[in-house]
């Protein structure tokens, strides 16, 4: 090919491209707009329920074991205030624990042991390893000076001094609701006076063959007038068809039904003995964790 050949070659070239560009167009690609998906929760017809845990009960190796007995004084009173206290299983153990408290009186002649050896300390640990009942603690207050002089001091020496004490020094729930107070033949005497003139402190009281004292004789029905009808504790009386204060203790109930004091009356065979508290005594017990459930 000669030079003119290939000039020419290349004017042509340049022709075919200024055509080729004015015919064609080429338009930028558009950049699609993204749409989010949608999602439709469809319900089931039959709404599954959030799953329930139910713990496993483990029982405390300490509830195998019976409570704990404690002997212990009040020097500071005069003469010294002796009592015992029952601690429950596992009282040591579970320290964040606070208990119901319940407070038994001996009767006249005897002290402060009268009630454990009855039997209810033992019955106290059968009712709480089986889980008949809450945990509680008992005190057995002392009253053997009942025939010399300290003896009328009793009354003072426990509400002011054993209660306290008791709930400064032990895991007690120290309201009325959780404070119970019970007694034996003169035991149940004290319960009389003490627990009716001091009903803001106790919501059990338990009379058991009560000996009402012959200086409160008189002022019975004042002693119980006084107390709120709506506020008087829940109230047992249980005496034996041969006891010698059946008589005072038929006059005391006929009061309270006077008065539309709602209490039970239990009224057995029986005298004014061990042998016949010994055979209550379960009853006794049950009667005061019953009014914690």
């Amino acid at each position: 090919m000669n030079t003119r050949q290939a000039i020419n070659g290349l004017i042509l070239l340049s022709l075919l491209t200024t055509l080729v560009a004015c015919t064609f167009t080429i338009e930028p690609t558009a950049t699609p707009s993204v749409i989010p998906p949608t999602f439709t929760s469809i319900p089931s017809s039959t709404p599954i329920p959030s799953p329930t845990i139910i713990p496993t009960a483990t029982p405390l190796g300490c509830l195998t074991q019976p409570g704990t007995i404690v002997d212990a004084a009040i020097d500071i009173t005069k003469p010294p205030q002796q009592f015992i206290v029952y601690l429950p299983p596992c009282y040591d153990q579970q320290t964040d624990l606070r208990y119901p408290v319940l407070y038994l009186l001996h009767g006249q002649t005897y002290i402060y042991d009268q009630w454990t050896r009855l039997g209810a300390v033992d019955i106290a640990n059968q009712l709480i390893i089986s889980g008949e009942a809450q945990p509680f603690i008992m005190v057995f207050p002392d009253d053997r000076y009942w025939n010399l002089p300290p003896g009328p001091g009793f009354g003072v020496r426990f509400i002011d001094f054993v209660i306290p004490y008791i709930d400064q020094n032990y895991r007690t729930l120290a309201d009325r609701e959780h404070r119970a107070l019970g007694g034996l033949s003169r035991g149940g005497g004290w319960t009389i006076r003490l627990g009716l003139s001091n009903w803001q402190m106790f919501g059990m009281l338990g009379l058991h063959s009560p000996v009402v004292f012959a200086e409160d004789g008189p002022f019975i029905q004042r002693i119980i007038e006084a107390v709120p009808a709506e506020s008087f504790p829940r109230l047992w009386v249980d005496i034996g068809d041969q006891d010698a204060e059946l008589a005072i203790t038929r006059n005391f109930q006929s009061l309270l039904v006077k008065r539309n004091v709602a209490h039970e009356f239990h009224f057995y065979s029986g005298n004014h003995t061990e042998t016949y508290w010994s055979k209550h005594v379960e009853e006794y017990i049950r009667w005061y964790v019953d009014g914690w459930k």
